[in-house]
């Protein structure tokens, strides 16, 4: 990784362009002095990067994968960032507002103030999620009741696991919001706790205060209570009520608190002088804003939180299948913009206050209908030989299943193949269709939605089939119509033609064959005979005269970024005809004259793709010189082109030559950009170190 490294640092352009680095759980995030020095074609071309995502007021994010951490921490320790200066937290925030234009920064801003103020918790909450889903497999199998009245020690600590994430939630997100805030991440720690002390839990004791009053929220529910404790002979004010609620699990509180107090207290700091900060600016700030969330922002938080979470309830009872299609459409929208947070808070705060959750049932369906679509492109990338795409999907399809995590099949593949998004939402909707014609489905924690947490869900069945027809029907669409457009599957199919190609012409056999028969027996086809001097040569000429130009500068995405083999491109001159790079046998002619594969003497084996997109010429323009199985020398002519049937037709005459099985060899070296004639050597290729 340590390539990648180096390779990304050198793409944002060093540290010096760097004023704030971060991660999140899948994506490294940066905020440049100059953004637009970043070629994004160039990041998402290095080697790990699954995506790149400009933003806003030059911050940049790119997207790693499950190890964006080692990546990030690699970065870091190179050489050149430990020798680099940092800029100052309050030099990062006033230049990103001197930058900031628009409505778009502010947006941008306040959604990555909430993602980084959840994206820390990620482990945690997976991690106390997995807790669960194992406590509900052994509800299933009927070794525990954890919903008895009594019961086991064992049971009672296990609860005290993942409860201790879930209670104490909102004092981690303050944690959070204050350091994204550039405050002392205690202060509002400590604001947060003072709710959930025993002392203010406490007054809801009507038995030992007496101007307490309760009733209950949910009917029947003795657990769920909604208390007020009438504070009296309050100065100028009289009798004030105070709300007891029950602050566990509830996000929208320090999501809300914490901006207040980072006015407050970088107010204070101004006005107090230096040497006597660190007491009163933290004891200022409590008696200010300790009384006032306590007051009026712990209750306003989870009114908001109630009345939003009512709105979609009122939906979810009285139209349940519109309510369990629509979540799983619009998250696949909201989830690569960072928008899907209000939402999970929402989760967070109908489970802190009516105990159970009825938003991720229906979500999970768009998460397996991603992870559909993912292994429908793992299973073309096998079927096809795609090496590269197959260790991308494997990768991402473990990701979404066990851990419930989209983001490295969104921004490893789907966002890259936009036919992909459309098959994707019929799965969405079949499996919110299912779930909503089920009558929904609950749960009592909030979990990530993998195949490991489908017990917490009830009723589960509804839930299994839900999600089984999300990925599914997503699944599917996707093998049957694919994801690419006709012009990847061509090279799709070309990359596949090459490989088996280079396999074994007949398979080693253990014994020795039988005397010959009367009957034919399949022989393999002659080796076509070469020069010592041509199986020794790793040296590609040019295919046609024109002006080479560099891979990357090709339009087409997948021979840019180098998906289908290091090489080069060339830009023909008027009358150029195409000839082979090499000697070697032809392994791909296809019948529009468009693309050819040379296996070389020396074992290259290389793709020549004749201008881009112009498979949908049908062969308009191209006369084929040779076929499949044809030997041919360097030099010897492949198609003949007419170049100005191509340019009317309105496609590129930009042809590619790429090396396809990079692997068995060492460093593939292209030569400068210039003009080159037939005879000029443009690609080197070293062997491989044994």
């Amino acid at each position: 990784m340590s390539n990648t490294a180096q390779e990304i640092l050198d793409a944002v352009g060093g540290p010096g362009n760097i004023t704030h680095f971060t991660h999140c759980a899948t994506r490294l995030r940066f905020e440049l002095n100059d953004a637009s020095v970043v070629d994004k074609d160039r990041v998402e071309a290095i080697d790990g990067v699954l995506g790149a995502v400009p933003q806003s007021g030059d911050r940049y994010q790119i997207v790693i994968g499950g190890a964006v951490q080692s990546v990030f921490n690699e970065i870091n320790n190179l050489p050149s960032m430990k020798s680099g200066t940092a800029a100052s937290n309050d030099d990062v925030k006033a230049a990103a507002r001197a930058k900031a234009r628009g409505k778009n920064a502010i947006v941008d801003a306040f959604f990555e103030y909430l993602s980084d103020s959840f994206r820390p918790l990620l482990p945690v909450l997976l991690g106390a999620s997995l807790i669960l889903a194992f406590l509900a497999v052994l509800e299933a199998f009927g070794v525990v009741d954890t919903h008895a009245k009594i019961i086991p020690p064992w049971l009672g600590y296990v609860n005290s696991m993942w409860r201790a994430v879930f209670y104490f939630l909102p004092a981690m997100v303050a944690y959070n919001a204050s350091k994204k805030l550039d405050i002392d991440p205690w202060v509002g720690t400590a604001v947060i706790l003072s709710l959930l002390t025993p002392n203010f839990t406490g007054l809801s004791n009507t038995d030992k205060f007496a101007s307490t009053t309760c009733f209950q929220l949910v009917e029947g529910r003795d657990d769920l209570l909604q208390c007020t404790a009438h504070i009296e002979n309050v100065p100028l004010i009289g009798t004030l009520p105070l709300q007891l609620s029950d602050y566990g699990g509830q996000v929208f509180v320090p999501l809300l608190m914490v901006p207040i107090l980072a006015l407050v207290y970088k107010g204070l700091k101004k006005i107090i002088p230096s040497n006597v900060q660190m007491v009163f600016v933290p004891f200022i700030s409590f008696m200010i804003i300790m009384p006032l969330t306590a007051f009026l922002i712990g209750p306003l938080s989870i009114w908001i939180g109630n009345g939003l979470g009512g709105g979609l309830a009122w939906l979810n009872g009285h139209a349940p299948i519109l309510f369990a299609i629509i979540i799983p459409i619009i998250y696949p929208f909201l989830v690569p913009l960072g928008l899907h947070w209000p939402l999970n808070a929402l989760q967070l705060a109908n489970i802190a206050s009516t105990g159970s959750d009825f938003i991720q049932g229906p979500m999970g369906a768009w998460n397996f209908a991603c992870f559909g679509a993912t292994a429908g492109v793992l299973f073309l990338s096998i079927r096809d030989r795609d090496t590269d795409m197959r260790q991308t999907a494997s990768g991402a399809l473990a990701a979404g299943l066990f851990g419930g995590i989209s983001e490295p099949s969104l921004y490893g593949i789907h966002l890259r193949f936009k036919r992909i998004y459309p098959l994707m939402l019929t799965g969405c909707v079949a499996g919110g269709l299912v779930i909503g014609i089920g009558r929904g489905v609950i749960t009592h924690t909030f979990v990530f939605t993998s195949l490991l947490t489908i017990p917490v869900f009830s009723p589960m069945a509804v839930y299994g089939l839900g999600i089984a027809a999300a990925f599914f029907t997503a699944f599917l669409m996707v093998v049957f119509f694919d994801y690419r457009t006709k012009e990847q599957k061509a090279e799709a199919r070309a990359k596949k033609s090459l490989l088996e190609d280079d396999a074994p012409a007949v398979a080693p056999s253990a014994a020795p064959a039988p005397a010959a028969a009367p009957t034919a027996v399949p022989v393999a086809e002659a080796a076509p005979e070469f020069s010592d001097e041509a199986k020794a040569d790793l040296t590609l000429t040019s295919p046609m005269a024109g002006e080479l130009v560099a891979l990357s500068d090709v339009a087409d995405e997948a021979f840019a970024a180098g998906a289908l083999g290091p090489g080069v491109a060339v830009s023909p001159a008027a009358r150029a005809v195409v000839v082979a790079p090499c000697d070697g046998k032809v392994s791909v002619a296809f019948p529009t004259g468009h693309a050819y594969g040379i296996k070389s003497a020396s074992g290259v084996q290389v793709l020549i793709h004749i201008g881009m997109d112009t498979v949908k010429l049908e062969g308009k323009g191209f006369t084929p010189r040779v076929a499949k199985g044809d030997v041919v020398k360097r030099g010897d002519v492949l198609a003949e082109v007419d170049w100005d049937v191509i340019r009317e037709a309105g496609y590129d005459t930009i042809t590619p030559m790429v090396v396809t099985n990079k692997k068995k060899f060492g460093d593939i070296t292209p030569a400068a950009p210039g003009p080159v004639g037939i005879t000029d050597t443009v690609v080197t290729v070293s062997p491989k170190e044994a």
